[in-house]
């Protein structure tokens, strides 16, 4: 279908992407414009499209991460050739080891200039190959007829594949060619694939006759809550739940072990497991052996769904693998599961592997009484960690409230800086009754603090709890427990309660659990960013205990 400008106007191919865009339902970019996409915004003024401009492109790409994991559907960044894809290569690692669909645009050298080495303004060698390396795939549009099947192909990977970043650069010569001719309907969308029929009759006939059932989930169960809770209670299933799959049952729920398959009590639930079905997840170090304990436990039998088939082939080999989409295929397979077997409850199971908890060495009651407190006072939050001494606790100590309400960078790509802009993203994304927190160590802190200044300026009103503890303070002890005198980690810091309102947060330090439920209180009713600082020392009396 044809589609040209009003009277006849020409339209450039910048302008066709901002209006595809649109019709594919994208309705945020983030993005600093330069020299080589002023092109790109030519057709934003016009759009229903928000921009929201950080104050570094690494911004802007952690922004669209956290839109993207509050809400299961992407965002997309406008970023410079050269140094603005650069400064996004390390949330788009991030995102592409957590599969947080994102779309990266970017300029690229006008199509004669591709390669020479002549020394144009950003130039690389070749910019796609370095994209391909952190994303799903990267692709040079050479001809503005080609945008909606590159697109096209773009969207099927984030609805229909394992999704993940996917880059699209254009070159200068391309962002203004003509396009009144290139359609602006998107071509349809790809439904996601189901598992096998006859592979979900073998494994509903295994979890119906098995005497102690268990589910493990991760991330990539996260859009099918609702027949996880339905396939757990039809087989008394205790349900085990990875970082990026927080929340897919209801805290409190009989069934919910909570916890984190690093534990060593969690582990023995495994390890007492007849039948262990597992739904979207790597099977990663960062979830299943955080503690560095050793390899998990191998299952009794095994059975995987994963919507990607080369993931079923890594880490843990299953008894049986079904390559589909964890709703669809949990969906059908709830149809043939009725197990009637008795023995022990899953709630009796639950219960014991929780008791278990406390006496871990790895368990702190004191950051508990934060995650406490959090909750009570914020009910329903959405929390964003950073990779911060809370955060690794909150791995196996903190309940979320719901699906996608609790996500963080110390699994996965492991970067420091990315919760307070992450969270930006999700404030941007969810409904205004959600309050959305950052939860951000002293030193990652520093890596984006100037983003408060783009939180304030768009009416972002997040709650950033920075936990202060005088620099890299796990990394110093990692050297101390390996006999390497430390360096670089005793770093020196603003004073950012101060830092924080200069930039217009209101700012606060607080002290105790009581001031911080306060603090919280206070936070939650004002229209712009707040900052809370936590000394470690008032919230930790006692060490906590080292995994190095």
């Amino acid at each position: 279908m044809s589609a040209e400008g009003a009277e006849g106007v020409k339209v450039s191919c910048g302008e066709r992407l901002v209006e595809l865009l649109e019709a594919y339902g994208i309705d945020t970019v983030f993005g600093i414009p330069g020299n080589h996409t002023v092109q790109l915004y030519r057709g934003l003024g016009n759009s229903a499209i928000r921009h929201i401009s950080p104050r570094h492109e690494q911004g802007a790409a952690f922004m669209a991460d956290g839109y993207a994991r509050a809400i299961g559907k992407p965002a997309a960044c406008f970023l410079i050739s050269g140094p603005g894809l650069g400064n996004a290569i390390t949330p788009m690692i991030q995102a592409l080891a957590d599969s947080v669909p994102m779309l990266v645009v970017t300029a690229v050298a006008a199509r004669s200039d591709l390669g020479m080495g002549e020394g144009r303004l950003h130039e690389l060698p070749d910019q796609s190959a370095l994209a391909s390396q952190c994303s799903r795939f990267s692709h040079t549009l050479m001809d503005a007829a080609e945008l909606p099947k590159v697109l096209a192909r773009a969207f099927a990977v984030f609805d229909s594949a394992r999704p993940g970043p996917v880059h699209i650069e254009i070159p200068l010569d391309v962002i203004t060619q003509e396009a009144s001719d290139v359609s602006t309907i998107p071509w349809p969308r790809v439904a996601p694939p189901g598992a096998s029929l006859s592979g979900l009759a073998e494994l509903a006939q295994r979890l119906n006759s098995a005497s102690a059932p268990l589910l493990m989930l991760g991330g990539g169960a996260v859009g099918a809550a609702k027949e996880v809770r339905a396939i757990a209670e039809a087989l008394d299933a205790p349900v085990i739940t990875t970082v990026n799959a927080k929340g897919l049952l209801p805290q409190g729920h009989p069934l919910l072990v909570g916890g984190s398959p690093s534990l060593g009590c969690v582990r023995e639930l495994i390890a007492g497991a007849d039948i262990v079905l597992a739904v979207g997840t790597e099977f990663g170090e960062t979830d299943y052996d955080m503690l560095f304990l050793g390899d998990m436990p191998v299952p009794a039998w095994l059975a995987r769904i994963d919507i990607d088939p080369a993931q079923l082939c890594r880490n843990q080999r299953p008894d049986l693998a079904l390559c589909g989409d964890a709703k669809e295929s949990l969906a059908a397979l709830l149809d043939s599961v009725d197990r009637q077997v008795a023995g022990d409850t899953g709630a009796q199971r639950v219960s014991r592997t929780r008791a278990a908890f406390p006496k871990e060495q790895h368990w702190n009651c004191e950051l508990q009484g934060l995650f406490d407190c959090l909750n009570d006072a914020l009910p329903g939050l959405c929390l964003v960690g950073d990779s911060t001494l809370p955060t690794y606790y909150a791995v196996w100590q903190y309940e979320a409230g719901g699906p996608r309400r609790y996500f963080h960078s110390a699994t996965g790509g492991g970067t420091l800086g990315f919760a307070l802009p992450a969270a930006m993203g999700a404030r941007r994304a969810l409904e205004e009754n959600v309050p959305v927190v950052a939860l951000i160590g002293d030193g990652a802190a520093q890596f984006t603090f100037m983003e408060l200044a783009a939180a304030v300026q768009e009416g972002l009103p997040v709650i950033v709890l920075l936990w202060n503890n005088n620099g890299y303070r796990e990394i110093r002890e990692g050297m101390v427990a390996t006999d390497v005198a430390p360096v670089g980690v005793d770093i020196d810091a603003p004073d950012f309660v101060a830092a924080a309102k200069a930039l217009g947060c209101a700012a606060q330090r607080s002290n105790s659990l009581d001031s911080l439920s306060d603090a919280l209180q206070e936070a939650l009713n004002s229209q712009r960013p707040t900052l809370i600082e936590l000394p470690e020392e008032s919230f930790l009396k006692g060490a906590v205990a080292s995994w190095y």
